[in-house]
């Protein structure tokens, strides 16, 4: 699974990057609320809400601010009709991008959208014009710290897990999608921690790009992961470590 390997650390380098942000605390409590509003506040019976938790803790948003998201989303105080809404089309050099909205307006975030596809070399498409290129997936994430390998294979294969990869300072369990959070509760249940439960697309086939291609395309996925309605991005990008590092 080289290719998700190299698709991972992309992602983790944007992730990182994107932590630096405020706009990352309007996400998660974006989230927040529609997993409630969804599932209801109670989050051993809401697998969405337990997920978005941990995206809360993990980038330390304070407790009543978790809770004002989690109230709105059932009723107990006023607040936004998020709509999800997901958007497919193709960046330069022919990389497909599949990028995930929580919005309430859909006409401002189908032209802000467009509009940065456009800026930025590429064209956004009709549904499904790219998502037959991606798999539909549950990703788990482990600490490393402290974990045998091979006991945690065991447990996410007793569980119904597809794979384990060693990702040096992490492990990353991929599940069917229909599977991920019964496997991640019996993957904590067996006393490991996890740091994300989340569905993600994988791509199936990589489109490799270098250069000025690579630069055009990182900043592509930068300006839609700083709109406040995006959630998540995902492309098929292949770029090299080298090319990478040099983008900084």
């Amino acid at each position: 699974m080289s290719g998700h390997s190299k698709w991972a650390n992309i992602k983790r380098r944007k992730g990182a990057q994107d932590a630096k942000r405020g706009a990352v605390f309007t996400k998660i409590i974006r989230e927040l609320t529609v997993a409630a509003r969804l599932g209801g506040a109670e989050a051993d019976s809401n697998p969405r809400l337990r997920s978005a938790l941990a995206k809360a803790r993990g980038a330390s948003m304070p407790r009543d601010t978790i809770q004002r998201a989690i109230a709105k989303g059932v009723g107990a105080a006023g607040g936004e009709n998020y709509e999800e809404i997901v958007f497919e089309g193709y960046g330069v050099a022919g990389v497909a991008i599949i990028v995930e909205c929580l919005t309430d307006n859909r006409n401002r975030s189908t032209g802000d959208i467009r509009f940065a596809f456009t800026k930025y070399g590429g064209n956004l498409g009709a549904p499904g014009c790219v998502s037959y290129m991606f798999a539909r997936k549950g990703i788990i994430r482990v600490p490393a710290e402290g974990v045998v390998e091979d006991d945690l294979m065991m447990a996410a294969l007793d569980a119904g897990a597809e794979d384990v990869t060693n990702e040096g300072d992490l492990f990353e369990i991929t599940t069917a999608m229909a599977d991920l959070y019964s496997c991640a509760t019996a993957i904590q249940e067996a006393g490991y921690e996890t740091s994300a439960v989340e569905l993600t697309y994988i791509p199936g086939t990589m489109a490799a790009i270098s250069g000025k291609h690579a630069q055009t395309l990182l900043k592509l996925v930068d300006v839609l992961e700083e709109h406040d309605d995006v959630q998540n991005v995902y492309t098929n990008a292949d770029i090299d470590e080298e090319t990478l590092a040099a983008l900084g």
